[in-house]
């Protein structure tokens, strides 16, 4: 059932004119590199050198400690400074290995080395991604392997590659598949061979017209070679946020799940095109997850682009290689991310994880310029039609200031908001209802632990 749309969502101004005409330069790092042991949803790393040692490029330095970890690699090489506490693009402090960056970037014996998949069998594979420490890179850092070890293997129906990037601002995905899109295709046969009963598809938003062109190209020249034929092109309206996993799924499968259900039991497995374009260089490259495609734009940035990144590297040099901030021009807020669901940051001087695709540095902040305006809600319904979720956040609203957290669960199914921001984007009032609703999330998770 291939292009049906969810319900809701909203169509704010993409500003991806920014960066995306702006080709990915590569970035090498000039500063101390810093590898937070938590770089993905689950347990964090355990480190596995110490003060003093001296790594390579590619070089295991923590390892995974359970199995929904995933392991960090070295992207420098030089020599191991501390271990420690520093703070994250969070927000938080994170215990992270900081090495001491020598500026040559020597590699270990092996790392490129050249592989054909088809010779591996499934478990070599899925091996190789989970040593090469491969996260879901479109922010929810999920470790992949987990992913491909589903229950019911044969009943995965579906090989999704996430290339919707519908957040504002960001471009990294789409500049990616347009530079990468063999790669990245090559990806998908990895997973494909690992479910050879699946289909593919890759689903881009129709506002990505060179990306659509690129994929589709690399499809028909494998073809060409009688490969593929079990992989289709989905190009989709633009509507955020369909690149949601559950607003994806809904489109490409046309199924409807739940926030306790997981993709695997709706047939679908979903992965972002940079974490294809990982799973391909693990595989066939020898390569871990030491750098990504970074986009640094925003009203703010003086040169937005696009920049290939070693992981560690300091936000503060990525925004400096972007010019820096436009003269006369003030830092308002700055956003690891997107504007709608990234995360605000404090400072600069935090380091890129790996699930860190975009820099958004914003010369007006309008969440601040929305509380000035803030209203008494006005009961015109427009937040529950943008629900993706099929949700009511103004009841939501209501329950959640009141602390009325039994009500919000129970029955408004409130823990089902996937905190996209679109009932607070088109709320006339200036509500700050997602806001609301995260901290309400917070509070009831919280009483279950306790």
């Amino acid at each position: 059932m291939f292009g049906e749309m969810f319900r809701g969502g909203i169509h704010p101004d993409d500003c991806k004119i920014y960066s995306r005409d702006a080709a990915p330069v590569i970035y090498e790092p000039k500063g101390e590199m810093v590898y937070p042991l938590s770089q993905h949803i689950g347990k964090p790393a355990k480190a596995i050198v110490k003060p003093g040692d001296r790594v390579l490029v590619g070089q295991k330095i923590a390892e995974s400690d359970g199995y929904v970890s995933a392991p960090v690699h070295a992207s420098c090489s030089g020599v191991v400074k501390a271990i420690e506490k520093r703070r994250t693009v969070m927000g938080s402090q994170g215990d992270c290995i900081i090495i001491d960056n020598d500026g040559k970037f020597l590699e270990i014996e092996g790392l490129g080395e050249e592989i054909d998949y088809r010779k591996l069998s499934r478990e070599e594979i899925i091996r190789k991604i989970r040593e090469s420490g491969v996260v879901g890179m479109g922010g929810a850092s999920f470790p992949t392997p987990v992913k491909l070890e589903p229950k019911n293997p044969d009943g995965i129906e579906y090989i999704i590659v996430n290339g919707a990037e519908c957040e504002p601002y960001i471009t990294c995905d789409d500049r990616l598949m347009r530079n990468h899109a063999g790669e990245i295709l090559t990806g998908l046969e990895i997973l494909l061979y690992l479910f050879p009963g699946a289909v593919g598809v890759i689903l881009i938003e129709d506002n990505k017209p060179e990306a659509i062109r690129a994929m589709d190209r690399a499809l028909k020249s494998s073809r060409k070679n009688n490969k593929n034929n079990n992989i289709n092109i989905l190009p989709a309206p633009k509507k955020y946020p369909q690149g949601g996993e559950r607003a994806i799924i809904k489109a490409v499968a046309g199924r409807d799940t739940r926030l306790s259900q997981l993709p695997a039991e709706a047939g679908c497995i979903v992965d972002n095109a940079a974490t294809v374009y990982a799973i391909y260089q693990a595989v066939c490259q020898s390569m871990p997850l030491i750098r990504r495609v970074v986009t640094v734009t925003g009203t703010a940035v003086k040169h937005p682009g696009n920049f290939i990144v070693r992981a560690g590297t300091s936000c503060r040099e990525l925004l400096d290689a972007a010019g820096g901030v436009k003269d006369g021009v003030k830092i308002q807020k700055a956003i690891c991310g997107g504007p709608m669901m990234g995360i605000a940051m404090s400072g600069v001087d935090v380091p890129i994880q790996k699930g860190n695709g975009a820099l958004v540095f914003l010369s007006q902040d309008e969440a601040m310029q929305s509380v000035e305006k803030l209203t008494a809600c006005i009961r015109c319904g427009r937040c529950n039609m943008a629900c993706p979720m099929g949700l009511t956040p103004q009841m939501m609203g209501v329950a959640a200031e009141r602390k009325d957290y039994i009500r919000y669960e129970k029955k408004l199914y409130g823990l089902e908001c996937i905190q996209c921001g679109s009932c607070t984007w088109v709320c006339p009032a200036k509500r700050p209802l997602t806001q609301l609703f995260k901290e309400t999330k917070g509070a009831i998770l919280s009483a279950r632990r306790t």
